[in-house]
């Protein structure tokens, strides 16, 4: 009898190098509760029992810091945030554990993602090379890459790089029911103001 499979080896990987261009101010700093909004997207992303926590920064990198609890993640300078979402993943794909088997993407100023997403995400992609979170509006974030489309990962340019690379690879991505729409996230002013509306903050103090 063969033993059981082994639990494979998970890297979350949360995207924090943000130039910011049409806010105004570093949104990682942003206040979300009692803490940056960063810093609430990494609490989440350590209840996800990541094997491995990569954070990629960028944009204020050294503001954040000091600011944002970083502890338990292994840091990753982006030059070139500057070109989008893309280079940072390229950036940080050198740091992933060689142990690695899936890499899980998070956006860090999508702070409405749950650890329960994440789980029904990875529950739910079986053994397919992409999968993708589908929820009542449509496609989004967390996403999940198998090992081997890293070289691909590494090869993307710009925002909408990893969206590109679903649509070439249609046939080989799982789609992930996920209840509800797809959780905010912040690039303007106004993005700010609605996130903060959906979490019940009418006051923040971080």
């Amino acid at each position: 009898m063969s033993s059981p499979r082994a639990e494979p080896f998970i890297t979350g990987l949360v995207l924090g190098a943000g130039g910011s261009r049409r806010l105004g101010r570093p949104k990682q700093l942003l206040p979300y509760g009692d803490r940056p909004l960063l810093g609430h997207t990494l609490d989440v992303a350590r209840r996800c029992g990541f094997d491995q926590l990569v954070v990629p920064l960028g944009g204020a990198a050294d503001e954040v810091r000091e600011r944002v609890d970083l502890s338990g993640a292994d840091i990753v300078v982006n030059y070139d945030y500057g070109e989008g979402c893309s280079s940072s993943i390229a950036a940080a794909l050198a740091t992933v554990d060689r142990r690695c088997e899936v890499l899980v993407l998070m956006l860090g100023d999508q702070p409405g993602v749950t650890p329960a997403t994440v789980r029904d995400l990875l529950a739910g992609r079986g053994d397919a090379a992409l999968a993708v979170c589908r929820y009542d509006d449509g496609r989004g974030h967390p996403l999940a890459f198998e090992r081997r489309m890293f070289s691909e990962l590494a090869d993307l340019h710009g925002d909408k790089g990893v969206w590109r690379l679903l649509d070439e690879r249609a046939d080989e991505v799982v789609e992930v029911r996920i209840a509800g729409n797809v959780p905010l996230d912040v690039d303007t002013p106004d993005d700010y103001q609605a996130v903060l509306a959906e979490a019940g903050f009418t006051e923040v103090t971080a």
